[in-house]
């Protein structure tokens, strides 16, 4: 009898496990490769023990992880601050919401030629992110550091033509943002998000010669289409996101280049 009654409880066990694996729900999330892949991976082995299945599916640009989340390739991505998810709503008319706060990534400016911006001589050539927000983001860098001046009221949306005041005549080389580390051997100095650095190899807290301030309006988010903003699958996403457990991940893994930001 005993022996009856302790294949009925494993049977019973085996038949609630393979309930529990036929009703978890699968969604596949957009990154970009280095710290939101990495991230991403921590928080699908978190979301696995909640009964949400996380497809990791990788991106090597900007542009592309909007476009499959529109057009149903994907249920959310994790890859991009808001004014990026603002400026692609506006230009591109995604019917696309932010449901979380994530990450920032303070961007630098680096150089392999010169140890301070300052040593960067007249006419010298400068890279930039080729996408408005993240041009953009150089160039208030650079202007709150005091080397140009912009046009008033500009914010987020700066562009090189809103350049006002460039006393040393810098040039302004707009590059995908994806190929800045490979070209900066060719230029004196460049901005690079920091996901692309780490990616190549810079260290994000030691190697610039400037550095954003992490406060401002750069967090990172979790975005899904607006019809699946309610569903239960997103509240999960997030909490699970936003957990001490991938806090803590984040903190001892990129050890400040990459900052907790809910």
């Amino acid at each position: 009898m005993k022996a009856l009654a302790t294949a009925g409880v494993l049977a019973l066990a085996l038949a609630a496990g393979l309930i529990t694996a036929a009703s978890a729900e699968t969604i596949k999330v957009g990154v970009t490769p280095g710290p939101h892949a990495q991230i991403l991976e921590k928080v699908k082995a978190e979301a696995a023990k909640k009964g949400l299945d996380i497809k990791v599916i990788e991106f090597s640009d900007y542009v592309v992880p909007n476009a499959a989340l529109a057009g149903g390739d994907l249920e959310a991505n994790s890859f991009q601050h808001q004014p990026y998810l603002d400026n692609q709503i506006k230009d591109r008319g995604y019917k696309i919401v932010p449901v979380g706060l994530t990450v920032n990534f303070p961007i630098g400016v680096y150089s392999t030629k010169y140890k301070t911006f300052a040593d960067i001589p007249a006419g010298a050539s400068i890279g930039i992110p080729n996408d408005p927000t993240n041009g953009g983001r150089v160039l208030l860098l650079l202007a709150d550091k005091g080397f140009i001046k912009l046009k008033d009221g500009v914010g987020v949306r700066a562009s090189v033509v809103d350049v006002v005041d460039n006393p040393k005549k810098l040039k302004f080389v707009e590059i995908d943002a994806a190929q800045l580390p490979r070209s900066l051997p060719d230029l004196a100095a460049a901005g690079i998000n920091t996901n692309y650095a780490k990616e190549a190899g810079l260290d994000p807290v030691k190697d610039p010669i400037l550095r954003e301030d992490p406060k401002g309006p750069y967090v990172n988010v979790i975005a899904v289409r607006a019809e699946d903003k309610d569903k239960p699958w997103v509240k999960t996403l997030v909490e699970t996101y936003q957990s001490p457990e991938t806090k803590a991940f984040i903190l001892e893994t990129f050890k400040g280049a990459v900052l907790p930001s809910w």
